[in-house]
């Protein structure tokens, strides 16, 4: 238990470094933003209880904010992130549910399984935070085209990280 919690304290900080000081950095033509600091909330274990869950969003999106000077845009799209996790978890659980003491990785349930669970979830974020941002329907298509780019791009972080960093 103290195990896990201290890699998930160090997995705090060094992710939030990470998206402050080289994602933030990385912009394609303004459509293009990888936000690499949501695989916390991905990788956090099934057992999390809610409020739990809810409250780190929040200080894990409220944390990104104070270093991009958002004013509490990656704060809701966290928390709506953290909030909808448990019904995807849900819908595409295994036949036989999680086992006891695994991780949502594609170590313990596949890459097919881990590749749905985070691109649904990077998909549902971004297209929150997107819309948050912009706050109207004039030029929405704008919007979908940040999210679906975006999300391609930080997808695709996160599934290197799972073969390079998470490996079990």
């Amino acid at each position: 238990m103290i195990k896990i919690l201290g890699r998930n304290i160090l997995r705090f900080f060094v992710l939030i470094a990470l998206q402050v000081w080289v994602f933030n950095n990385i912009e394609f033509s303004g459509f293009v933003n990888p936000y690499i600091y949501i695989l916390f909330i991905l990788l956090l274990p099934f057992e999390t209880p809610k409020v739990v869950l809810l409250f780190l969003a929040m200080l894990l999106g409220l944390s990104v904010d104070m270093f991009t000077d958002t004013l509490g845009m990656h704060a809701s799209a966290s928390v709506f992130m953290a909030f909808i996790r448990p019904y995807i978890l849900l819908t595409i659980s295994p036949r036989d549910g999680y086992e006891p003491g695994t991780f949502p990785r594609a170590y313990y349930y596949g890459f097919i399984w881990f590749f749905k669970y985070s691109l649904i979830l990077i998909l549902l974020h971004h297209l929150f935070l997107f819309t948050v941002e912009t706050f109207s329907f004039i030029n929405y298509y704008l919007v979908i085209w940040r999210t679906i780019l975006s999300t391609v791009f930080t997808s695709i972080a996160v599934m290197i990280s799972q073969f390079i960093i998470f490996r079990k």
